[in-house]
């Protein structure tokens, strides 16, 4: 979902609220600074784009109101990270929702029987990886810019991207990766070839990434090798991964 539609939401439960209330401030406010000429463009576009869009009037406003009043205020929410995505993907997008959840099970099952293979490790969040060949070389930092060939997989064998097929190394810093691919390289000496089986949670979650063909939930593997470390002012290739 867009995050604009979700801004729209909340802007037009709180003009619900003072609806209801039959306080009508709203009505007669009127500009009074640079930042209330924004508030209202703001207001202007949203409202727009939920003519173009409609919105389902039977959202509880106070609960809108309070979620929002939480947030800005650093309270402790009702519930936050993916069961946020997951409860409005459920509600506007139930297609989505319902391979997120086969997505789930696929990846529990899949984990679970992986991780007994005698060649493949766990780590302590749930990364999977197999040492296809070690090099001798400098492991890099979190910090580093590395160059590597790549290929990534679906769990039914789907490639969605790849360095190996462009025939061109990629070149980023580890900073700009999922988690899944940060933690595995930084286990990786120079000169070595790495199988990664990256849980759903260290790559792109519930969103996935759809124009990839990335699912939400949705498991992946990467062989990675990794050819060298670079110098910081290297030029960076597209980050296909980020």
């Amino acid at each position: 979902m867009k995050k604009t539609f979700i801004y729209a939401i909340a802007v037009i439960a709180i003009l619900f609220t003072a609806c209801k209330s039959g306080s009508g401030a709203y009505q007669s406010a009127k500009p009074k600074s640079e930042i209330d000429s924004v508030s209202y463009a703001i207001g202007i576009q949203i409202a727009s784009d939920l003519q173009r869009g409609g919105i389902d009037k039977s959202i509880n406003p106070e609960l809108v109101a309070r979620a929002i009043f939480d947030v800005m205020n650093e309270k402790t929410k009702l519930f936050g990270g993916d069961t946020v995505a997951a409860v409005l993907m459920k509600y506007f997008d139930p297609q989505s929702y319902a391979q997120s959840e086969e997505n789930k099970k696929k990846e529990v099952t899949f984990f679970e029987e992986n991780g007994k293979k005698e060649n493949v490790k766990t780590t302590q969040s749930g990364l999977q990886y197999e040492v296809i060949s070690e090099g001798v070389g400098e492991k890099p930092k979190e910090s580093s810019t590395v160059k590597v060939h790549y290929k990534g997989e679906l769990l039914d064998g789907t490639i969605f991207d790849s360095s190996i097929e462009r025939k061109e190394p990629a070149v980023f810093p580890l900073a700009n990766l999922i988690q899944g691919w940060k933690e595995g390289i930084l286990l990786m000496p120079v000169g070595s070839k790495f199988k990664f089986y990256v849980p759903s949670g260290l790559a792109y979650g519930t969103q996935g990434i759809p124009q990839a063909g990335i699912g939400p939930n949705e498991p992946l593997v990467f062989e990675v090798e990794l050819i060298s470390i670079e110098d910081s002012s290297t030029q960076l290739a597209p980050n296909p991964i980020k």
